[in-house]
């Protein structure tokens, strides 16, 4: 006989996770990485840079530039938070980290936002478990806090969230309003105030953010959603058409709200190239989704029989928008980031079909992963201080040569109780714990969470020493003794934004009008600046090499001419 769902749970399998466990674990993922760093290369140094020309009132709130130059990514939601912190910031804290607190913000909304559509499209009646002959099959409520516990797990686990999640770019405001819009999209069988408000806050700050293209089709797509959704009732099936016809002009007035502002910029194009570039497009999509991903297919097998039923066309629709733009344009893991969610709620609906054998391959695969990443970890920072291992200290002296090693008692006593913590994790994993259904999870998320929890600790001084800009402006500042305005010519958007912040340089752009005393040239576009500019006025200072990455040199030139401001 064919069970009407494939989910089968028993009421004991549904036990939640502990609250506050729960809270301390999304604390303890979503702070690393925002606090204690530098600003990074190259995207999230160029996103502050627009930040802080905003705050400064050099820049239009509606046209963002940096030294007359337009953002790469047409957003504008994104750079106003980041301006606004850095304007009610109090003096004692520093621009880059007031710059980072609303991010922090938009990182918890967007775990928040996909447990909350894991739960309500958990309660949807086509995704309740098979009701059992006597009893004893799952209570609605508790199978969909349970699920939601898997979902923001799954998402948590993906390996693609951790870097990008932590930035100050555009990109984490795009993930965090595309949460939001499918959170409202889920909710609406049960509430209407919340979930309006959640899809239309959704929907506009991802056209904000520099998406709008995609903010108009999740917001068609929901509205088909709607339509299609099997419901049972006739006040069911009414409710989804005034819904769709509510999310319709809901995206209508998005669509017209970018059109006004000039944020459409077409940059989609037919997936083309050889076959490398669709190796490494394989090989993101792998790494980055692990282990949303392969979950989420063995959903959509497992429930193909309902694929339009809401709570699997939803994300459905959601992960295939995001796919597609992730093959169609230049920028792949920031466009597939907008997948996470979706990809994690799918990923939930895998765990009560999933058999128990497959579930022991998934922690076998994740203890020894996640253990030897930890490991790694720990061996080379122990080299750093100690000298021991010979091997692991001599690579980091090749990579980042001039780094100079740095010991903290607090950062190694949270490294610590982050091991420790994993340690106990594996161990209640592999006692009698078998019954709760998020289970398989567990070890995925707290793996990917005690990694880049050490990398963000053990090896911040390392990061910031090779990622950062603080190296390259500490030399050019050391030559450039007597600061005035220096002309600037061929440097990424990430070096203007830290010369201005870092060295607090007043740039312009080289001209043949200007009179600065000093110039700044990336080393790339040497050969182009001499072909418009009288190169025997200036002076070769020196070329100042980024200690990890020796193709990212700039040149400083002193004038030689009389005549400087």
């Amino acid at each position: 006989m064919n069970q009407p769902t494939p989910a089968i749970v028993a009421q004991s399998a549904v036990r939640r996770l502990p609250r506050a466990a729960l809270l301390l674990f999304c604390l303890a993922y979503v702070l690393p990485g925002f606090v204690g760093r530098e600003p990074w290369k190259n995207a999230d140094m160029t996103a502050f840079g627009y930040m802080a020309e905003l705050a400064s009132g050099a820049s239009a709130w509606l046209n963002p530039t940096l030294l007359g130059r337009p953002p790469e990514f047409d957003a504008l939601l994104p750079y106003w938070l980041g301006a606004w912190a850095i304007m009610a910031a109090p003096a004692w804290l520093s621009a880059d980290l007031a710059a980072r607190i609303p991010f922090m913000g938009l990182l918890a909304l967007a775990l928040s936002a996909t447990w909350y559509a894991v739960y309500y499209l958990a309660r949807s009646p086509q995704a309740q478990p098979v009701a059992f002959a006597f009893g004893g099959e799952a209570n609605p409520r508790d199978y969909a806090r349970a699920m939601a516990d898997g979902g923001l797990l799954a998402m948590i686990a993906c390996l693609g969230l951790a870097q990008l999640s932590h930035e100050t770019t555009p990109a984490l405001a795009q993930v965090a309003f595309t949460a939001l819009a499918f959170y409202g999209l889920a909710a609406t069988p049960w509430h209407t105030a919340s979930a309006a408000l959640g899809l239309v806050t959704g929907l506009a700050g991802l056209a904000l953010s520099g998406a709008p293209a995609m903010a108009v089709l999740l917001g068609l797509g929901g509205a088909a959603v709607c339509l299609v959704a099997s419901e049972q009732d006739a006040p069911a099936r009414s409710r989804n058409r005034r819904w769709a016809a509510f999310i319709a002009l809901a995206t209508l007035a998005v669509a017209l709200l970018a059109w006004g502002l000039d944020l459409y910029r077409w940059r989609v194009g037919l997936p083309t190239g050889a076959g490398r570039d669709w190796r490494s497009t394989g090989r993101l999509l792998l790494w980055f989704t692990w282990p949303a991903a392969p979950l989420a297919l063995w959903t959509l097998w497992r429930w193909r029989h309902r694929l339009a039923s809401r709570h699997v066309a939803l994300p459905l629709w959601f992960a295939a928008v995001a796919l597609a733009t992730t093959l169609s344009t230049p920028s792949a893991d920031r466009s597939l980031l907008l997948g996470l969610p979706a990809l994690a709620t799918l990923a939930a609906f895998a765990l009560p079909t999933m058999q128990r054998s497959v579930a022991a391959l998934i922690d076998w695969f994740t203890l020894l992963f996640f253990s030897g990443c930890a490991l790694v970890i720990w061996v080379v920072w122990i080299a750093m201080q100690t000298g021991v291992p010979a091997k692991p200290a001599a690579n980091v002296a090749k990579l980042a040569p001039g780094f100079e090693p740095t010991f903290s008692w607090p950062v190694l006593a949270v490294a610590l109780a982050a091991t420790l913590c994993w340690a106990w994790l594996v161990k209640w994993r592999a006692g009698r714990h078998r019954a709760a259904i998020w289970k398989s999870l567990v070890l995925p998320a707290g793996g990917a969470a005690l990694c880049w929890l050490l990398l963000m600790t053990l090896w911040l001084p390392l990061l910031d020493f090779a990622r950062g800009y603080l190296p390259v402006v500490g030399q050019v500042t050391r030559l450039i003794n007597q600061p005035g305005c220096v002309e600037v010519h061929g440097l990424s958007r990430g070096h203007v934004a830290a010369f201005q912040y870092h060295g607090k340089l007043t740039l312009q752009p080289v001209s043949v009008a200007a009179a600065c005393p000093w110039m700044i040239v990336g080393a790339g576009s040497v050969d182009a600046l001499r072909a418009g500019l009288d190169m025997r006025q200036w002076k070769l200072l020196a070329n100042v090499r980024r200690p990890a990455d020796a193709n990212d040199n700039v040149l400083v030139y002193q004038r030689t001419s009389a005549v400087v401001r």
